[in-house]
């Protein structure tokens, strides 16, 4: 019985419109229990079918069931009935009044609700669009440090690759250091060795040049004046043998 009167509460609150919307918002923030935790569903943007202004249709559909169409109607002309016989209710003139004061808000309400309600309808619009324009602006930024944190991040992993690079850089850097360095020890044993070479080569040179010469100092101090006129005299014999010979060729 509870359940349902707080359900015939919200919906009416709901008929109300903006009011309405606000105090069954304000009803449910009080809620203490787990069951708040849970996501509120959306407020309907219209509020629902009443019937004679105040009486929602959920009361009419609650008991058509069992009493059928007149059910709501009986039960309110009985209540009433009840009301006035046990006089819970007298009528006086504060009666008159309050009839007087709801008639005249109903006819505010069917006269001028329709021109408050699509003003109401234009401001909140107007809220709707601003909200909407910050919250574009808002999209575009966060899209855009989106796209700027996927570059850093392309980056990023971009540095690994510009790492290696580098490191392979500095191991051929030093592999040509290392290279160089053995082709110059490479040329300075070689120079040295030809060093060896050229000396041992020179040597041997003074030695064939000094052998030679010594030889030859000593044939030709070996060879006598008389072994000197005779082989003198056989290079001439030679020459002359030479001449005659050529002579009879030339024949």
């Amino acid at each position: 019985m509870l359940s349902r009167t707080v359900l015939l509460s919200a919906n009416a609150l709901k008929s109300k419109g903006p009011i309405g919307a606000g105090l069954v918002q304000a009803s449910h923030s009080l809620h203490t229990s787990s069951k708040s935790l849970a996501p509120v569903p959306a407020l309907p943007e219209k509020g629902g079918q009443v019937r004679h202004g105040i009486i929602p249709e959920e009361l009419f559909q609650l008991l058509y069931p069992k009493t059928g169409v007149t059910g709501p109607y009986m039960l309110g002309t009985g209540l009433l009935c009840y009301l006035l016989s046990k006089e819970i209710y007298i009528i006086n003139h504060e009666t008159l009044s309050a009839v007087s004061i709801g008639a005249v808000v109903i006819y505010a309400i069917k006269k001028f609700g329709p021109s408050v309600a699509a003003f109401a309808d234009k401001l909140n619009e107007e809220k709707v669009l601003n909200a909407q324009a910050v919250k574009d602006v808002a999209l575009v930024g966060l899209s855009q440090a989106i796209e700027e944190e996927k570059k850093e991040q392309w980056r990023a992993e971009g540095r690994s690759m510009l790492f290696d690079a580098k490191r392979n850089n500095v191991a051929m850097l030093l592999e040509t250091n290392f290279r160089e360095r053995i082709h110059m020890v490479t040329n300075e044993v070689k120079k040295r060795l030809d060093y060896q070479i050229a000396v041992q080569n020179l040597n041997r040179q003074m030695e064939q040049e000094h052998m030679v010469n010594w030889v030859e100092k000593s044939v030709v101090g070996s060879i006598t004046p008389l072994q000197e006129k005779e082989s003198i005299a056989k290079c001439i014999s030679d020459l002359k043998a030479l001449a005659r010979a050529k002579a009879s060729l030339a024949v």
